[in-house]
């Protein structure tokens, strides 16, 4: 089992909640999703593991089981190309559950008419292996689901 943490402080909403059908649709994945505080914040690991992808706008941390999960930090956002993004670690490295990844401010990616809600995705897994802990409000670092 894997506890997955949320990355960023907000308010869980359902992956169907998202307005982009890539993962609405769970098409790489299940998981939930954070609407964010809209203030300059950081993004942490959602597990312990090596970051396999890294880009300005979204990262997959692996862990030592080979489960990977996504965070996506807003929709739309690669079309930023990095601008209002700091990388805070770099593709390869090994991180801690909660530690930052990069610095963001989803309230400049709303500004921007992009939609700042980040999914949280456990990829390849199975729908019912993904148990939703929290519900309303929620900080960097606190449970967010479990991975069976």
């Amino acid at each position: 089992m894997t506890t997955v943490l949320a990355p960023v402080a907000g308010t869980v909403v359902e992956l169907g909640a998202v307005p982009d059908p890539v993962f609405s649709e769970g098409l790489v994945g299940p998981g939930t999703a954070v609407e964010p505080v809209r203030e300059p914040g950081r993004a942490v690991a959602p597990i312990a593991g090596r970051i396999a992808k890294l880009y300005p706008h979204a990262f997959v941390v692996v862990g030592d089981d080979g489960r990977g999960v996504l965070v996506h930090l807003g929709v739309d956002t690669v079309q930023l190309k990095g601008e209002g993004f700091e990388l805070l670690a770099s593709e390869g490295d090994r991180v801690s559950a909660g530690q930052p990844v990069l610095a963001w401010n989803p309230a400049e990616v709303e500004a921007g008419g992009r939609s700042p809600v980040c999914p949280v995705v456990a990829l390849d897994a199975e729908p019912a292996a993904v148990t939703t802990l929290a519900e309303g409000s929620v900080r960097a670092g606190d449970e967010l689901f479990r991975w069976i």
